[in-house]
C-alpha cells in the first residue's frame, strides 16, 4: 500500500527525518507516535502529496487519500446541517444523473458513519463526537483507500473517543481501509492498533503496539 526507500526530509538546515525505510500494508490500522514536532505531520504531508521529499522515495498503491483533521470548536450559529456540511466537499455538478449518485452517495455515507437521523441536525449544536463523524463523513466522500486520523481524538471525552475509533475500526475491517492514525493517546493506540511507527531522533522505527510504552508519546493521554 504505502512503501517508504530511503526517505529524508530537511528543511532548509533542519533535518526532519533521514534514510526512512517501512511499509504500510493495505487494510491496516496502524499508528504514528512520537514527541511533538518529530515529524508525524511531515510524513503524511509527504503521504499526500503536500510535501516532496529532499531524498528517497515514497511509493503509494492507491491516490485516493481521506483526511480528518484534530477536532475544531464550530460557533453555535455555523449556519449549515450536519448534511450540508458534508456536502461542501461534493464536485459541483450540472448532470442530474451525477447529482442523483450524489445524493445515493451522501446517504450512504451518512449510514455508514450513523449521522442518517441526525442530518438535519445544525452543525453548531452538535456535539464533539457528532461533529468529527462529520469530518469523517466528508473524508469518506471520494471513497479513499487510505484514510488520515490526524489526532481526531484529542479534545474529545474518552467514551466520544471509543465511539469515534470503533466506528473507524469498522469502516477499516468491513471495507479493508487503510488507517493511518497520528495520536499521543497511548490507550487508543493499544486498542486499535497492532502496529506502529515511532518517531524518535530523527528516525521512524516500525514497532509491535505491544513493544510500545507511553514514554515513546512524548506526553501522556
Amino acid at each position: 500500500m504505502i512503501e517508504a526507500n530511503n526517505l529524508s526530509k530537511s528543511f532548509g538546515n533542519q533535518l526532519v527525518f533521514k534514510d526512512v525505510n517501512f511499509k504500510i500494508n493495505d487494510g491496516e490500522f496502524i499508528s504514528l507516535v512520537g514527541p511533538n514536532g518529530s515529524g508525524k505531520t511531515t510524513l503524511v504531508k509527504i503521504i499526500m502529496g503536500l510535501e516532496k521529499p529532499t531524498h528517497g522515495s515514497i511509493k503509494l498503491a492507491h491516490q485516493t487519500i481521506g483526511y480528518v483533521p484534530q477536532f475544531r470548536n464550530i460557533d453555535l450559529d455555523y449556519p449549515l446541517s450536519i448534511e450540508q456540511f458534508i456536502r461542501l466537499n461534493l464536485k459541483v455538478t450540472f448532470s442530474p444523473q451525477k447529482r442523483q449518485d450524489n445524493n445515493e452517495l451522501i446517504q450512504d455515507i451518512l449510514q455508514k458513519t450513523g449521522l442518517t437521523n441526525l442530518k438535519d441536525r445544525p452543525l453548531g449544536l452538535a456535539s464533539g463526537g457528532e461533529k468529527q463523524k462529520a469530518y469523517l463523513a466528508q473524508a469518506l466522500l471520494n471513497e479513499p483507500k487510505i484514510l488520515i486520523l490526524d489526532e481526531s481524538t484529542a479534545s474529545l471525552d474518552v467514551e466520544v473517543k471509543m465511539q469515534l475509533m470503533d466506528l473507524v475500526q469498522e469502516l477499516n475491517q468491513k471495507y479493508r481501509l487503510t488507517v493511518i492514525f497520528i495520536t499521543h493517546d497511548y490507550d487508543l493506540t493499544k486498542k486499535y492498533t497492532k502496529r506502529a511507527l515511532l518517531f524518535k531522533n530523527k528516525t521512524i522505527e516500525p514497532l509491535a503496539v505491544k513493544d510500545i510504552s507511553k514514554d515513546m508519546f512524548g506526553m501522556e493521554g
